[in-house]
């Protein structure tokens, strides 16, 4: 039996979501492996984990200007080594207990952190396993860059050059893209998904996403929205947050255009195929997803660091428009409708980005670092 251990931090994220798609994806190509899928940081420091998660909340709500100081900066990562290598064997007793009783041929990371402290574990204990390094954003960040991590999947060539020019040899960095669900290879039934929102046919529909918990200006956005004159209908996902899902439920019937309202959902990729434009923040794995689709992206308050980063590249990429605020949003969603030649050049950039199969590669990649290891 082949065994991989998959980790991420934070339930209802993207890293979260990236693991379990390359699980979905072993599954599919093999019945002689088992998978364990674990939220690292949850496992190894609860108490910490919920410290950070707050802070990290209240710094991007409160300070984010402190969040894009402390991404990505040379300065911060080497002051912060010593901190973090505490934080490393702080955590390495329960990380031995786990890789001990599990034994995983391969271990792969969806975020730096589970990344670094495993890569760390391995480095001492001398334990056989290879271990994989998932980014789940366009740009990649130094906290990635540990040299006795076997391989790295990343999600363009233009992230690949800055591994290769960080030391890492090209051999060992893999742009396969963000692994998504492989459900998004597939297309899906258009009319019966319209039919069980009740929506129109012949309409465009604009999807409005504020990711796995509901977050950005979305009550402004709607507001914002309803003031542009061309015909259109909305579909607004909300996530796990009720509070926004209720205030939309008691308003659609108010606001002039047509609007399905959802909360957190596993049908992404139905939602996907039936619109036109997703108007977003732009979190790795919902960008991806939306490039898998062609779908052109309106991003509208991106979080300083990954965020931030992720639009410079979409940007340049000529797949998405950014926003100032909701207000400007309307203004730029208007904008595209009215120049349809425009939307369509946006719609074939996103093809050059499409990576339906980022999953199934992953998964190869993995178990193909299983067969080398047992025929040493």
């Amino acid at each position: 039996m082949k065994r991989v251990l998959l980790l991420y931090i934070s339930n209802n994220s993207g890293h979260h979501r990236a693991t379990k798609a390359i699980e979905e994806a072993l599954y599919l190509a093999r019945t002689d492996v088992k998978v364990m899928n674990m939220n690292c940081f949850n496992y190894t420091n609860p108490v910490l984990e919920k410290v950070i998660n707050s802070i990290y909340n209240k710094v991007i709500k409160i300070k984010p200007e402190v969040w894009e100081y402390l991404y990505d900066n040379p300065k911060v990562v080497r002051r912060t080594r010593r901190f973090r290598k505490l934080i490393h064997k702080l955590n390495s007793k329960k990380l031995e207990k786990l890789i001990s009783k599990f034994n995983p041929d391969v271990v792969a990371c969806s975020q730096a952190f589970p990344c670094g402290m495993v890569a760390d574990y391995k480095k001492k204990s001398k334990r056989d396993f290879a271990l994989i390094g998932v980014l789940t954003d366009y740009a990649p960040h130094s906290y990635w860059m540990y040299d006795n991590v076997t391989a790295y999947i990343v999600p363009s060539k233009q992230c690949k050059k800055r591994f290769v020019s960080s030391g890492i040899e090209k051999d060992r960095v893999f742009s396969y893209g963000i692994p998504i669900s492989p459900k998004f290879f597939k297309s899906t039934n258009k009319e019966a998904t319209r039919r069980s929102l009740r929506l129109n046919d012949d309409l465009t529909t604009i999807l409005i996403m504020g990711g796995g918990q509901g977050l950005g200006p979305i009550e402004d956005l709607i507001y914002a929205v309803n003031t542009i004159e061309k015909p259109f209908q909305i579909i607004v996902i909300c996530g796990t947050n009720k509070k926004l899902r209720g205030w939309l439920e008691k308003r659609k019937l108010l606001f002039r255009k047509k609007m399905a309202v959802l909360g957190y959902t596993k049908e992404v990729e139905m939602l996907m195929d039936i619109s036109d434009l997703v108007v977003t923040k732009p979190g790795g794995l919902t960008t991806a997803e939306a490039l898998t689709k062609n779908l052109p992206l309106v991003i509208v308050n991106p979080i300083p660091g990954q965020e931030a980063k992720n639009t410079e590249f979409l940007l340049s990429e000529g797949v998405a428009v950014k926003a100032k605020n909701p207000l400007d949003a309307a203004v730029l969603i208007e904008d595209l409708l009215n120049n349809p030649e425009k939307l369509e050049q946006m719609k074939l950039n996103t093809q050059k980005h499409a990576q339906p199969q980022s999953a199934i590669k992953a998964a190869d990649l993995i178990l193909d670092l299983i067969e080398k290891k047992t025929k040493k």
